[in-house]
C-alpha cells in the first residue's frame, strides 16, 4: 500500500515506486487493454498517435474514438476510481477500479462494450512487457490502491503541466503530451524534420515494424515513467544519438546518463524535493534537447520561437486589458 503521508514539494506528490509496484504492473495492463480497444478503432496517425491516452482533470482517457457514424471514448477516474465509458448516443457504462484481476478487468470492461453496442477485437496480450500473459488469463495482476493510483496521476498531472509549456516553445513537428500504454510513460516528442535509419526493433513481445514506425523521423524524446528512481524518473533521449549525447553536460547536477536505458534520467524525488520544481525540470528537458540538437545539426531557428510572440497582441484585443482596448482597436 502507498504511504498516507501528506506529500512534500507542494503540488508534486510523493510516492515511492517499492510502495505501489504491484498496483502499477495491474494498473498497466488496465491501461493496455484500454489503449488496444483505442488502435482497433482509431484511424493510423504517424509514429502510433492514434493509440495513446491523454490526460484530465480527473485521469486518463482515449479522447473521442470513431465508430460507425458515431463515435465513443473510454476515461480512467482517478478521482472516483471508474473507467467510464460512454457513447455518442448518449448511453454509458462504468466498470469500478478496485482489487481485481486483469483477466475479471477484461471481461467487465468488453461486456460494458458490448452492451453499449460497441464490438472490440483486440489483440489480448500485452506488448513491450517481459511477462505478457494473455489478458483473459491473467490472474496474477489483481491489485489496486484507488489512494496511490491518485498520487500517479498527480505525478502525471504536474509533469504534464511542465512539458505542455515546455512543447509551446518549439514550431516544428511535435508530439501531442500523451501518454503511452505500451511503457506506462507520459512523453512529448521534436522531431527535426529529417528522416531517421530505420529503427532495429528488439521491445518484447512487440514486432520491429511497430518501432520501425514510431521511430521513423529524427527525434528528441522526453518525459515520465514510474521507474527508473525511487519515486520514478524523467528522461530524455535521441533517435538515432548524435555523437558526444551521452556525454553532453546536461542539468541539474542530479541528472545522468542511463546506459543501460540509452537515456539521459533525473530521478523524479530530485524534481520534487526542489525548492522551484518547475525550473529544475525545466532545465533538465531544454539541455538534454539542447544536447540533442545541437549535436544533430537541428536547424533550431527555424524550429524554435518565443511562445509569448502574440502576447502584446492578445492583450490589446482583450476587452478590460491594456487600457481597455477592444477587439480590432
Amino acid at each position: 500500500m502507498a504511504e498516507r503521508t501528506a506529500p512534500t514539494g507542494g503540488a508534486w506528490p510523493g510516492l515511492r515506486v517499492a510502495d505501489w509496484a504491484e498496483t502499477r504492473d495491474t494498473l498497466h495492463m488496465w491501461t493496455q487493454i484500454v489503449g488496444k480497444i483505442r488502435l482497433a478503432h482509431a484511424p493510423l496517425v504517424n509514429h502510433w498517435w492514434q493509440v495513446t491516452l491523454y490526460l484530465t482533470p480527473r485521469g486518463l482517457t482515449t479522447s473521442s474514438i470513431p465508430y460507425g457514424t458515431g463515435a465513443f471514448d473510454i476515461e480512467f477516474d482517478f478521482v472516483e476510481h471508474r473507467l467510464v465509458l460512454r457513447t455518442s448516443d448518449g448511453a454509458g457504462r462504468a466498470v469500478e477500479l478496485a482489487p481485481k484481476s486483469v483477466a475479471r478487468f477484461y471481461e467487465e470492461t468488453l461486456r460494458a462494450l458490448r452492451e453499449l453496442g460497441v464490438e472490440a477485437p483486440i489483440q489480448d496480450r500485452p506488448n513491450e512487457v517481459e511477462l505478457a500473459i494473455p489478458f483473459p488469463e491473467d490472474t496474477r495482476h489483481a491489485s489496486y490502491d484507488p489512494h496511490a493510483a491518485h498520487l500517479f496521476w498527480r505525478q502525471l498531472l504536474q509533469t504534464h503541466r511542465v512539458l505542455s509549456r515546455f512543447r509551446s516553445r518549439f514550431v516544428g513537428k511535435v508530439s501531442p503530451v500523451h501518454f503511452f500504454w505500451g511503457a506506462m510513460d507520459l512523453a512529448c516528442t521534436r522531431f527535426s524534420g529529417r528522416p531517421a535509419p530505420a529503427h532495429p526493433g528488439g521491445a518484447p513481445h512487440c514486432g520491429d515494424w511497430v518501432m520501425v514506425e514510431g521511430y521513423s523521423r529524427e527525434l528528441s524524446s522526453c518525459g515520465f515513467w514510474p521507474g527508473g528512481g525511487e519515486e520514478g524518473a524523467f528522461y530524455a533521449y535521441a533517435y538515432p544519438e548524435p555523437d558526444g549525447f551521452r556525454d553532453h553536460p546536461v542539468v541539474p547536477e542530479a541528472a545522468y546518463y542511463s546506459e543501460e536505458n540509452g537515456q539521459f534520467l533525473l530521478p523524479y524525488e530530485e524534481v520534487r524535493t526542489a525548492g522551484d520544481p518547475d525550473r529544475v525540470l525545466t532545465g533538465f528537458l531544454q539541455s538534454t534537447y539542447e544536447a540533442a540538437a545541437e549535436l544533430g545539426g537541428w536547424d533550431r531557428a527555424a524550429l524554435e520561437d518565443d511562445p509569448g510572440r502574440w502576447d502584446r497582441e492578445r492583450r490589446r484585443s482583450t476587452p478590460g486589458a491594456g487600457g481597455g482596448a477592444r477587439p480590432g482597436s
